[in-house]
């Protein structure tokens, strides 16, 4: 199957649901973009997601090897300047809106998930380093970052400190220079070894000396694989060693790798912002992270329905009035079908239009800002828990040939699995949810989207699940703290569904009567009618304390 890429359905929600055209993108360098980046992910990127699959990355005691193919669609996909496109023009950047950007890294993903990777942790390097690195670190390093010439790391999990951050044990011990020795392991770490650019930056979190106890004693280093020369090429090799990659179920193309720093007392690393300051630092790269998370989500699930689309058009199954029938004639293949391109387009407009609130938050919006804090663990995992259920249809649609590795279906969802578990479970992104972003301002953000939801709102169904969420939300605000976190993850589906369901509404209303806008009006009246109400029956679990919970030991669990 040949992908093609969403041109159309991207621009019709970055100009309805983002409003790409207030953020001062002009038109045309919108089109060209969008249009440029699809040509290039379907001849370059999209024939890889194959090999990368079967073949994978490959460990080595020189370093990681990817699959035949992919350095050389790297390089093509620097010298394209596709990943410039959203970084600053004193960078090396286009300068163009993050929404625009969002809209390339979904285009690379869908084509090839696993090797969009790679650039999606760039971006979130760059964003680090724009935002608290020194003069002379942007000077040497973003430039190379922005065009993807040297790919970037984020390195916070160790064996023993996963969502435990505070629990990690990497030591920065100061040198007489003003660098930093660094030792440790680190585990996880996407993309820490390959052979696709000439350095790789990693951002390692570690502990000083005599640092407290717990995230306050971390601090955020940039470690080279590389020391620069005097020049600000790449030089002597920096003590980083990548011990073993991880066999895993899916995103094979992209090594997963153990990261040993500091074996033989020579790597060194510069602190990026002050002494206890790398939390700070390091959530400006997983609140970026945690939408491009999202965007995968929206990746997976554009792919997973393409292919079970051109399936279902092909596969001859079955008769309808008296003859033979393709699958996509049959009433339960339909709803599949509209179920996959109804939640795939509203986990787009979901990260879309929070990516448009990283656009407003950086000219200075305020409530820009706020509202992007509130959407940002929606749109992480909201939008991924839809990459799972598409790509789980997807594999439904196929019947046993989903099953089967040959058809490539499966595929989808096993890449799909690990992105409701990185970068913060989707259970801690409902934890941070109840626990954090309901009282931004006082309960205010939250109180400002609700009232914008309910103004907008037309289908009743939609009306009864913004009030429902507004009624659950004050309740949970004000509640015990292990009756909010037993209430967070329905009431974080419940409130992205009514999220998706208004801009869903939005775009209904802006669809015009050729054949892309009837498409369109039929996927959001699937969305309004048949998503939206089930919503509404996840009340119950959201307004049950956590007695229930707690009802059993924890050794009945067993029996």
């Amino acid at each position: 199957m040949v992908f093609t890429p969403a041109v159309a359905e991207q621009r019709f929600v970055l100009d309805h649901v983002v409003g790409v055209g207030e953020l001062g993108a002009e038109p045309d360098i919108v089109d060209a973009v969008l249009e440029g980046v699809g040509q290039f992910a379907e001849g370059e990127w999209a024939p890889l997601k194959r090999v990368g699959d079967v073949v994978g990355a490959k460990w080595s005691e020189d370093g990681v090897r990817m699959p035949d193919g992919f350095p050389q669609a790297y390089r093509a996909y620097v010298e394209g300047g596709w990943g410039t496109i959203g970084v600053p023009e004193a960078y090396g950047g286009q300068g163009l809106p993050f929404a625009i950007q969002t809209a390339v890294l979904e285009t690379l993903g869908a084509a090839n998930m696993a090797f969009a990777l790679c650039p999606t942790l760039t971006v979130g390097a760059v964003e680090a380093l724009q935002h608290h690195g020194t003069p002379e670190q942007q000077r040497l390093y973003l430039p190379k970052l922005a065009t993807g010439e040297w790919t970037g790391t984020m390195n916070l999990t160790e064996p023993q400190a996963g969502s435990d951050v505070g629990a990690l044990r990497a030591k920065a011990e100061p040198r007489d220079d003003g660098t930093w020795s660094i030792t440790g392991t680190k585990i996880y770490i996407s993309f820490g070894d390959h052979d696709m650019a000439d350095n790789i930056v990693h951002l390692v979190l570690a502990r000083t000396p005599d640092a407290p106890a717990g995230t306050k004693g971390i601090s955020l280093f940039l470690v080279p694989k590389y020391r620069l020369n005097e020049d600000g090429t790449a030089g002597a090799f920096n003590d980083v060693r990548v011990v073993s990659i991880e066999h895993k179920m899916g995103l094979h193309a992209s090594p997963t790798c153990v990261l040993s720093f500091g074996d033989h007392g020579d790597c060194v690393g510069e602190l990026i912002g002050p002494v206890g300051g790398g939390m700070r630092a390091m959530f400006t790269m997983m609140n970026n992270a945690r939408l491009n998370v999202g965007l995968q989500g929206v990746q997976v699930a554009e792919a997973a329905t393409q292919k079970a689309v051109s399936y279902a058009l092909e596969r001859v199954q079955g008769a309808r009035n008296g003859a033979q029938a393709r699958i996509v004639e049959h009433p339960d293949v339909r709803r599949m079908l509209l179920r996959m391109k109804a939640q795939t387009q509203a986990a787009r407009a979901l990260v879309y239009y929070a990516a448009g609130m990283v656009d407003r938050a950086y000219k200075g919006d305020a409530e820009a800002k706020g509202r992007l804090e509130l959407l940002t663990p929606l749109a992480k995992a909201h939008a991924t828990d839809i990459g799972c259920e598409v790509s789980s249809i997807g594999i439904q649609v196929h019947g046993g040939m989903g099953y089967v590795e040959e058809t490539g279906a499966a595929q989808f969802f096993r890449d799909a699995r690990i992105t409701p578990i990185y970068e913060g479970t989707n259970g801690i992104q409902a934890a941070d949810l109840v626990g954090r972003k309901l009282g931004l301002d006082n309960g205010g953000v939250f109180a400002r989207l609700v009232e914008d939801m309910r103004r907008d709102a037309e289908a009743e169904d939609l009306k009864a699940l913004v009030e429902t969420c507004d009624t659950v939300g004050r309740r949970l605000a004000t509640a015990e703290a292990d009756d909010k976190l037993a209430a967070s993850y329905p009431f974080l589906t419940m409130l992205s569904t009514a999220v998706c369901g208004w801009l869903m509404e939005r775009q209904l209303r802006a669809a015009g009567d050729d054949a892309f806008g009837r498409t369109k009006t039929a996927v959001a009246r699937f969305y309004l009618d048949q998503v939206v109400p089930e919503a509404l029956g996840l009340r119950a679990a959201a307004t049950q304390s956590a007695a229930p919970l707690y009802a059993i030991e924890p050794e009945a669990f067993a029996a």
